[in-house]
């Protein structure tokens, strides 16, 4: 490929295909994450990154050598590993004496950093240490958040939709009822956040509803919040917009609730009951000469004059 005046142009159809790919999209292709580890880390913060890689295989690419930054004061690195693997979520990890056991989740707006939040690790219980059997890999998980922080707080709320972002794996149509085995659980209480993953069993209950029960099968981690790089409100309404194309179109007259319920609204005309059809009965039918009495009196009646 040759770069003239910032404009690439393919030589061969393989990189044109690879430009073309790399073009935006009305349905873009699944997120993927890129994990990657600082220049100093601990035994923690790398188990914790494999195992955060385990829970978001295959959409994740995973680094295993050591990359010197600093994402907070200088994330060119980061966005020109974004653009080389085509990831737009990062999760970085470092250790030092100031912030011991640190993991960075940030996410990517045209390859450039929209959001990154520093969370430190307190309390960790890796994958290996659980004795329960995990789930497939590429596993769509339940994500749960407790804790009416995250309903209020701003950074907080920020934090919720970079998780969603972060884990919530490939958009599908419908889920079969099996297929529900991983629950991802979120707690915020007292300024900490806690993480933890079960897997959902379906058990005999005796009806036809099964019995579930969950099982943690790990990681368990207690995080506590550290620093924040949020992007300004008119920037993530940017990347929150749409293309008109794939805006629904609204009909008239048709609504939808909470739920997805779709309503209909019918407009007729002023309906007029006297000449309503009724059920046919024996004790309802008039006879012939009770018809004609009935029309002589309620005929209106002409007064003359003597």
């Amino acid at each position: 490929m040759t770069q003239l005046d910032g404009i690439t142009k393919p030589k061969t159809k393989r990189s044109k295909r690879f430009l073309e790919n790399r073009l935006p999209k009305l349905s873009e292709d699944l997120k993927s994450a890129m994990i990657m580890k600082g220049g100093n880390t601990s035994e923690t913060v790398t188990q914790a990154l494999k195992d955060v890689y385990s829970l978001k295989k295959p959409n994740a690419v995973l680094y295993k050598k050591k990359n010197i930054t600093r994402p907070f004061e200088d994330s060119t690195s980061l966005e020109f590993f974004s653009k080389k693997t085509d990831c737009s979520l990062f999760l970085f990890g470092s250790h030092n004496k100031k912030r011991p056991n640190n993991l960075i989740f940030g996410r990517m707006f045209d390859f450039h950093v929209l959001d990154m939040v520093e969370l430190g690790i307190e309390k960790y219980v890796p994958l290996k240490q659980f004795k329960a059997e995990t789930c497939p890999e590429g596993t769509k998980p339940m994500l749960v958040f407790a804790g009416e922080a995250f309903s209020m707080d701003s950074e907080l709320k920020r934090l919720k939709s970079l998780l969603i972002d972060f884990f919530r794996g490939p958009k599908v149509d419908g889920v079969r009822l099996a297929g529900l085995e991983h629950v991802l659980h979120f707690t915020a209480l007292d300024g900490r956040i806690y993480m933890r993953s079960y897997r959902c069993m379906l058990k005999k209950s005796g009806c036809r509803t099964p019995r579930i029960e969950l099982e943690e099968m790990g990681p368990s981690i207690d995080f506590v919040m550290r620093r924040t790089h949020l992007a300004s409100e008119q920037l993530y309404q940017l990347a929150l917009r749409q293309p008109r194309a794939l805006k629904p179109k609204k009909k008239k007259n048709i609504s939808h609730d909470v739920f997805g319920t779709k309503f209909g609204r019918v407009h007729m005309q002023k309906q007029d009951l006297s000449k309503l059809q009724t059920r046919k009965m024996k004790g309802l039918r008039k006879r012939r000469g009770e018809t004609g009495a009935q029309d002589e009196s309620t005929a209106p009646k002409v007064l003359k004059e003597s």
